[in-house]
């Protein structure tokens, strides 16, 4: 039914300078799980003031976070040790993502999955699947059930893997075009091409996923770039004649808008140059990159203002060490500080939920408070534990408050997330 929900509420628009923030706001939400009103308390209209109202007093309501890059097979293996990023997929990451051939255990790690991110205040997300199947399909199941915005895709890699989790060009390839036919635009379901990275695709299949990019309506395409020194050394050992690891998808036509790299930590000045002409994204996952020892990013190094890259940020779980947005963008406060460029707390946030949904195709329907689109919220606690409410004794502004929230915060503040409307989380005790 036809609800209301007040507090502090705070969105974006297409930039981070574009604050719609209001003390005392309000959210009025439909029966279809869309937001017909929102502004300040005392100009609700008359039509809605009898309806239901859960009042969240000064906590702050503001659209969910949306992770931009993400593996759902992973969801077990935070904190799993490995020398690098190729010894850490060998040892523990194709192993466990060899399970999910088995379609009951993924069906059960979907719910799982799911309900974890509701809880750290994600709503939406871009996330990589198992190369089976049945994983690509468990997890469109379930978030289909509960009418999120999501994006996924079955995995392909055909070599340097264990024999559990390859498959081949073609098999690859005509599983891709069936899942898109499944459920690309069923509910608010969106497909993603997933080529896992260059060293685990021969060309025959890295040519394949550009013509499926190409072919399929609407689609996706994700898959990582960059990442740390060992990698790049691999993929030029593996395709000698390309000009760098950016050229190597560039030749298949993995390029574009529709494009998502995650990490691009060790860009040259070429490989951005084609990235920002191309109009492709490049996902930052902070805590990812630290954990496993792979670089710091630079965000202005890819935002250099003569070729700016489109950025994105995400979890990147399991390498990443934290569900939590939040966490995540403290994390990308501190990567950035130790480069020298000091990101706001309205930078961050922005980059989380609006910028984070164009980048994902989704900003129509999702990524703030705007009249027409699903009500994919968050409420926000600023004093949800004894640091933070201290904290607050000295904050003297909205960014202030913002900005404890990503260094000191953590699924403890996530008082409730609602997705398209419908209550999917809420912390009984805001206590620590």
């Amino acid at each position: 039914m036809t609800h209301v929900i007040k507090g502090q509420t705070l969105s974006f628009g297409d930039t981070c300078t574009d604050i719609r923030y209001e003390e005392r706001g309000a959210i009025v939400i439909a029966d279809d799980g869309t937001i017909v009103w929102s502004g300040p308390q005392p100009l609700l209209p008359h039509a809605f003031r009898q309806h239901a109202v859960e009042d969240f007093g000064m906590q702050l309501i503001m659209p969910g976070f949306i992770d931009a890059h993400i593996h759902f097979p992973q969801y077990r293996m935070l904190a799993a040790p490995g020398k690098d990023l190729l010894d850490w997929l060998t040892r523990f990451t194709f192993p466990e993502e060899s399970r999910y051939a088995d379609a009951p255990y993924a069906t059960a790690a979907a719910d799982k999955f799911l309900n974890r991110l509701f809880e750290h205040g994600t709503t939406s997300a871009l996330a990589f699947c198992s190369v089976h199947k049945s994983c690509a399909d468990a997890l469109f199941a379930a978030a289909e059930a509960r009418n999120m915005a999501l994006v996924t895709g079955k995995t392909m890699m055909d070599r340097n893997a264990i024999p559990a989790v390859q498959d081949g060009p073609e098999t690859g390839a005509r599983d891709t075009a069936e899942l898109h036919a499944r459920w690309h635009g069923k509910g608010r379901l969106r497909y993603a091409v997933t080529p896992r990275f260059a060293i685990t695709s021969s060309e025959a299949q890295l040519k394949l996923s550009g013509e499926l990019l190409q072919s399929l309506d609407g689609a996706l395409m994700q898959t990582h770039l960059s990442e740390s020194p060992g990698e790049i050394a691999f993929v030029k050992t593996l395709f000698p004649d390309a000009q760098d690891y950016t050229d190597v998808y560039d030749r298949f036509g993995l390029l574009g808008s529709r494009s998502l790299f995650a990490h691009g930590i060790h860009l040259s000045e070429r490989e951005c140059e084609r990235l920002s002409e191309s109009g492709s994204t490049v996902v930052h996952c902070p805590t990812s990159n630290t954990f496993l020892g792979s670089g710091l990013m630079s965000m202005p190094h890819l935002r250099k203002a003569q070729r700016p890259v489109n950025l994105g940020v995400a979890t990147d779980i399991g390498g990443g060490t934290s569900y939590s947005m939040l966490a995540t963008l403290g994390e990308a406060y501190k990567v950035q500080m130790l480069g020298g460029y000091k990101p706001s707390a309205y930078e961050l946030f922005h980059m989380a939920t609006r910028g984070n949904a164009a980048r994902l195709r989704i900003a129509h329907e999702t990524g703030s408070i705007d009249t027409g689109k699903f009500a994919d919220l968050i409420v926000l606690d600023p004093w949800a534990t004894p640091v933070l409410a201290s904290r607050q004794d000295v904050s003297n502004s909205l960014e202030d408050m913002l900005f404890s929230l990503m260094i000191l915060g953590d699924d403890r503040a996530i008082r409730a997330t609602y997705v398209a409307g419908r209550k999917v989380h809420q912390r009984i005790s805001s206590e620590a």
